[in-house]
């Protein structure tokens, strides 16, 4: 029976944290330890990197994902691992997970396999305490706006048209609509209220998009926490706490390092949701990596629709980050799913699935393209895939000369990602023209319409009489020239999670758009997008546990 990722990661023992720092040029100084194997590194040890050259980026997205799985943070970490292998200086930068999806279905974000980042248990529960810090930040923005109404209410904030919602890194359904203050006048002004997950809340966007502690300050003062009762935007500066909530998160600005299991250094640094928010780690983590290697290598949340869209588009454009390359990531099993399988079916053979299913691929493909970027395709290998469906896969790369390599880093650790990491470092010799699919100058439907296009290929959209409002609204506010943050299913090209493979002449509609001024853009929701999920039938929960020694068991 094969071993399971923890209990791989368990076999494996680390090299202390101050090595790993060291092997870049860290001090014992720079490093604030959480025990031997991880640490954050301090705002001197940033400091000390700011006048180094900067090396290469390069971002890992992949398809549409599916139940079949995709492997993108387990290629994104076997990558950094092979560059290990052929001797090259690079650092792995990675979100932190949230504990909804580790408790969930999702799973964990620290790869998998032999291509994994150490310590996994520590790094799904709880880590250092980034998003507990991101959590109490935005409740305490809350507190502050309800016991506001209770003291008088100084500022008229209409009750009706609070924006801001209180937050939990957990996956809770039932928390999505509520309603607060009840049991009179001593308990506050009883209004409607809900719950984001934590990592869908803006604290943690502003915090991954924040350059320092200064800019981090500033885009806390213009979150929107709401409206007054003459329409006009209430922020958390007008509450006078932007200073209060900095403190808070006074420790989870300052980045994250761990390592691999063959000891390539990782930057773990914020957690965004890949929907309503960036789903990218941060620009602090990615600016000081260039600085200490020769080769970043991060990935971005979902296929490349959502994560690579919004990394070029949204993260690069804020952090002045130009990626050398781009690896797409794909698994014949997925591709299958997206050509019609069903998820039991996925083992058995079947080559016309795969080219029906090849079609996803090639729009990833097309839309990393419009970004003027070079990229390498990677196959993720699993066991079930036939030398037949391999061959064909091949023949269809090869017909439309795009560079790919076959990946076995799961299995193999960096020496299964050398041939990948090889034609990556070839890529990255090819000229890039890379540009966003907008300009910010745009407006805001325009930058929709770009997106939805370019991105996903849709012939049309529509928006709701809502989003039309709010488009004219948010144009008088100033707040037309602002990024554009699209929130869709992830398993789709379109805003149907049931419409897998590259569908056609289709719609999207944007239901409603929220603003998100601190982060610098504005999010357009699309279907049924939630910005709190719920469980699962049967959560992955369920199988976790203790041991009797105190370690645990049943983490993936």
């Amino acid at each position: 029976m094969p071993l399971s990722d923890l209990e791989i990661a368990k076999r494996t023992t680390p090299k202390p944290i101050i090595e790993i720092g060291a092997s870049l040029g860290l001090t014992g100084d720079d490093l604030e330890l959480y025990g031997p194997f991880k640490a954050k590194i301090s705002a001197e040890g940033i400091r000390r990197f700011k006048n180094q050259k900067e090396g290469k980026l390069i971002l890992v997205t992949a398809i549409n994902p599916t139940p079949a799985g995709e492997g993108k943070s387990t290629t994104t970490v076997g990558l950094g691992q092979a560059f290990g292998v052929l001797n090259k200086k690079a650092i792995v930068a990675l979100r932190e997970p949230s504990l909804g999806p580790v408790f969930g279905v999702k799973g964990g974000a620290a790869g998998g396999g032999y291509a994994q980042v150490i310590p996994m248990e520590d790094l799904n529960l709880h880590f250092t305490g980034d998003i507990h810090a991101v959590t109490t930040a935005n409740n305490l923005i809350s507190a502050v706006i309800d016991n506001h109404l209770h003291q008088g209410n100084e500022l008229n904030i209409d009750i009706r048209n609070i924006t801001w919602k209180r937050a939990l890194d957990m996956n809770d359904r039932s928390l999505r609509n509520i309603t607060i203050g009840l049991g009179g006048k001593a308990h506050s002004v009883p209004r409607e209220e809900g719950f984001n997950i934590s990592v869908a809340s803006e604290v943690m966007a502003v915090l991954t998009l924040a350059e320092d502690v200064n800019d981090l300050k500033i885009r806390l003062k213009r979150m929107v926490i709401g409206y007054n009762l003459n329409k006009e935007p209430v922020t958390v500066g007008d509450l006078g706490i932007e200073g209060a909530v900095a403190m808070v998160l006074k420790d989870a600005i300052k980045p994250n390092l761990v390592q691999t299991l063959e000891h390539t250094p990782v930057l773990v640094h914020g957690g965004p949701f890949a929907n309503i928010a960036h789903g990218c780690n941060s620009i602090i983590a990615t600016k000081l990596g260039l600085k200490m290697a020769d080769y970043v290598i991060t990935e971005a949340g979902f296929g490349a629709d959502l994560g690579a869209e919004k990394f070029l588009d949204i993260k690069a454009q804020e952090g002045n980050l130009t990626p050398s390359v781009v690896v797409i990531v794909a698994t014949i099993r997925a591709l299958k799913m997206h050509g019609g399988l069903k998820k039991d079916q996925l083992k058995e053979e079947d080559v016309l699935a795969l080219k029906n299913g090849f079609k996803n691929l090639e729009k990833h493909i097309e839309t990393i393209q419009n970004f003027g970027l070079p990229y390498v395709v990677a196959i993720n290998a699993f066991d079930s895939d036939t030398k037949q469906e391999i061959d064909t896969l091949h023949e269809l790369l090869d017909e439309k000369n795009h560079p790919f390599a076959l990946s076995e880093v799961f299995k193999n650790g960096g020496q299964g990602g050398v041939a990948l990491a090889e034609k990556v470092l070839s890529a990255i010799e090819q000229p890039s023209n890379y540009q966003p699919l907008y300009q910010k100058e745009d407006s805001l439907e325009n930058k929709i319409k770009a997106i939805t296009s370019k991105a996903y290929g849709a012939t049309h959209v529509e928006f709701s009489a809502q989003a039309l409002s709010q488009l004219r609204s948010y144009k008088k506010l100033g707040w037309d020239r602002l990024r554009v943050c699209m929130a869709k299913t992830q398993y789709s090209l379109t805003d149907d999670p049931t419409k897998l493979g590259r569908p056609e002449d289709f719609t999207i509609t944007i239901r409603e758009l929220r603003p998100s001024i601190g982060a610098g853009f504005i999010v357009a929701l699309t279907g049924d997008v939630m910005t709190m999920p719920g469980l699962p039938k049967v959560p992955s929960a369920v199988n976790m546990g203790l041991n009797e020694d105190g370690s645990v068991e049943g983490l993936f």
